[in-house]
């Protein structure tokens, strides 16, 4: 018999991460049978009916893995309230159900994932795993070896230290400054904030990589699907087995790129 704990069957829906699906159940938004779920109940798809504010949900039989060149002004969620451009507006040719992997700010650009692989998202986002990721900032002023040293052995936010971080500078002036940093943690606004506590506000922020994953060959508002190899590579950062081959084999054409 296959049984799901229900959190992690509504992420292999393409719901969310299992965090996020978590929090739709705690909100009592999940039903199985018609009755509100509860958090660590176990449902076997078979004989299970699950419905999300009272719309039934069934597992993505086809995986999709996108990355994403995301614009400034579009926000990383499936649907806004006031009407802004959201992620999912870049990928209309996308039948299948997919949601981001992580956020980026409304004003920053770069690189994203998104798909429908609750499993892979979870430990992408999960602190543990330690997934890279590479921005390039311009802050304001011409900043100086003690504040790169600082940012290096990790500085002090009101939610506590950040790890150290690698950094180098790019180019600066005597009004601006443009770094590359690499961190491992995903905290809300973690590098606008480890810049702004040694005194450099970032005027303009993008990221450039995303767990190994580049922004090399598309421009903004563009999107690919992922290659096996660069699939199978994030499942083994991931802490994964690699990518079945029969899904593999039924993905779309890995080097189709489009311009959302």
């Amino acid at each position: 018999m296959n049984t799901y704990r229900l959190q992690r069957y509504l992420a292999s829906c393409g719901l969310g991460s299992r965090r996020y699906c978590e929090t739709l159940i705690s909100a009592g938004r999940v039903s199985v049978n018609g009755k509100i779920a509860e958090l660590g109940a176990v449902i076997n798809p078979e004989t299970d009916t699950v419905a999300v504010d009272g719309k039934s949900v069934t597992l993505e039989s086809r995986k999709v893995y996108i990355l994403l060149y995301k614009p400034a002004d579009v926000v990383t969620t499936a649907r806004d309230p006031q009407g802004r451009k959201t992620v999912l507006d870049c990928l209309r040719e996308i039948r299948e159900r997919v949601f981001p992997v992580g956020r980026l700010d409304a004003d920053v650009e770069g690189a994203l994932l998104l798909t429908n692989d609750g499993e892979l998202a979870y430990r992408l986002t999960h602190p543990k795993f330690g997934i890279k990721k590479v921005y390039h900032a311009r802050v304001a002023g011409s900043i100086s070896p003690e504040a790169i040293q600082r940012l290096r052995r990790g500085v002090l936010l009101e939610d506590g230290p950040t790890a150290p971080a690698q950094v180098r500078v790019l180019r600066k002036s005597e009004a601006w400054s443009e770094i590359e940093l690499i961190i491992h943690e995903g905290r809300k606004r973690e590098v606008k904030r480890m810049c702004a506590s040694v005194g450099h506000p970032v005027l303009y922020l993008r990221r450039i990589a995303f767990a190994g994953l580049s922004l090399k060959g598309l421009r903004r508002g563009e999107w690919r699907h992922l290659n096996t190899s660069e699939i199978q590579d994030l499942r083994v950062i991931a802490g994964l087995s690699a990518h079945p081959q029969s899904i593999a084999n039924r993905m779309a054409d890995p080097n189709h790129t489009t311009d959302g």
